[in-house]
């Protein structure tokens, strides 16, 4: 994963193909105010539903797409905010880089 001010951070899952709330722990108490997640090229890998549930029962925007949107869409995000708003959005990216 990799956080607004550009920190990369590990993204350990539990199954390649599917992501969940164990998965994405550690961006959660990060505090991010929207969370993107690529799901591959062809967009095979899976948010869960519990997954989900957890990002929204936060308050934090999820937006899933497959994976050269989302790089894009995560780009977007975080730079536009600063040039918009003066300030930048604590935007966490997710990118599934296979199928």
């Amino acid at each position: 994963g990799i956080n607004w001010a550009g920190q990369v951070f590990d993204w350990p899952r539990v199954e390649s193909h599917i992501i969940d709330v164990e998965d994405i722990i550690d961006a959660l108490e990060q505090g991010p105010e929207t969370i993107v997640i690529g799901t591959g090229e062809q967009g095979m890998a899976q948010v869960t539903a519990r997954a989900k549930k957890e990002i929204e029962a936060r308050g934090i925007e999820l937006i899933i797409d497959k994976t050269e949107q989302a790089t894009k869409t995560f780009n977007i995000r975080k730079d536009e905010s600063i040039e918009e708003e003066g300030v930048q959005e604590k935007v966490i990216g997710f990118f599934h880089l296979t199928c």
